[in-house]
């Protein structure tokens, strides 16, 4: 059995310190990492049978914890602690089932050996409401912090937040496709207004959710998208859409890029160039 882990750290901008969090990751198979200066992020896409999975899990978050402090973090993406987000995702033939063990088993663990508080979300989420990861991480650590001794914002494991390290959501789910696409403006407005045009939320595409965010160090602006159902609405779909709305807002599309990986059949013919994704590679393609 092969589960599938991409968890979220809140560190993008020093590649050492990054490497040095995913040092302590044994027995599984690191595929892809992601850094990402303006979001202040790193994604990591690892596969392992599901105990050692677990256990990389665990011991990355110990690592993130040791060297990471939530205070000192200042980033464009939503976060709730150094170790963002922790999702286990079913591979061939490993079931939704072990994925929401996995989950449950490193949640309780986290907070017993390391204080860290958990929030369980998708198919491991243990109340209706947090099955959305957005509702869970509502307003980001800042606002977590004021409304954590709120019920309905309590954490499904621990008490309170960790000092220095906030809290973290840990998830069980299908394949979903992060994808970002970069607009030649600085305009925020124009992002964020194509988001909301978008995003399911608001009457846009199925499975889609997306934020407008500034990238300051390229004095642009990017429409960050989580494609979580791609069967239902595919990936060019996706892109034509942003398209049609950056037309109409008369902004030029620069680029688009893939965030982690990818299942194989989202894949189309030269759909690197249709896309314009700028860091297409087969290695991408799971």
């Amino acid at each position: 059995m092969l589960l599938e882990c991409v968890p979220n750290i809140s560190e993008g901008r020093d590649d050492e310190l990054v490497k040095q969090i995913i040092s302590v990751m044994k027995n599984v198979d690191i595929r892809n990492l992601h850094i990402d200066p303006d979001h202040n992020r790193s994604v990591i896409t690892f596969f392992g049978e599901p105990q050692a999975v677990e256990q990389a899990a665990y011991d990355m978050t110990e690592r993130a914890m040791q060297l990471l402090d939530i205070h000192e973090h200042d980033g464009v993406h939503p976060y709730i602690g150094v170790v963002d987000v922790i999702p286990f995702v079913p591979y061939k033939d490993t079931t939704m089932e072990t994925a929401v063990k996995v989950s449950h088993s490193l949640g309780k663990r986290l907070w017993k050996g390391l204080k860290l508080p958990v929030y369980y979300y998708g198919f491991a989420a243990k109340q209706k409401e947090r099955h959305d990861l957005p509702y869970v991480r509502k307003g980001g650590y800042e606002v977590l912090k004021r409304e954590i001794s709120q019920k309905e914002r309590t954490p499904d494991e621990g008490i309170g937040l960790h000092i220095d390290a906030g809290a973290v959501a840990i998830g069980a789910r299908n394949f979903l496709i992060a994808f970002n696409v970069n607009l030649n403006t600085k305009d925020l407005s124009i992002a964020q207004s194509i988001a909301k045009n978008i995003r399911e939320k608001h009457g846009g595409l199925k499975g889609v959710r997306a934020l407008g965010l500034e990238l300051k160090s390229q004095g642009i602006v990017q429409v960050s998208i989580n494609l979580v159902d791609h069967a239902e609405t595919s990936l060019k779909r996706v892109f034509e859409w942003v398209e049609k709305w950056a037309y109409e807002y008369n902004v030029d599309i620069l680029e688009s890029e893939i965030v982690g990986m990818i299942p194989k059949d989202v894949y189309f013919l030269n759909m690197e160039k249709n896309l314009r994704i700028k860091n297409f590679s087969s290695a991408l393609l799971i």
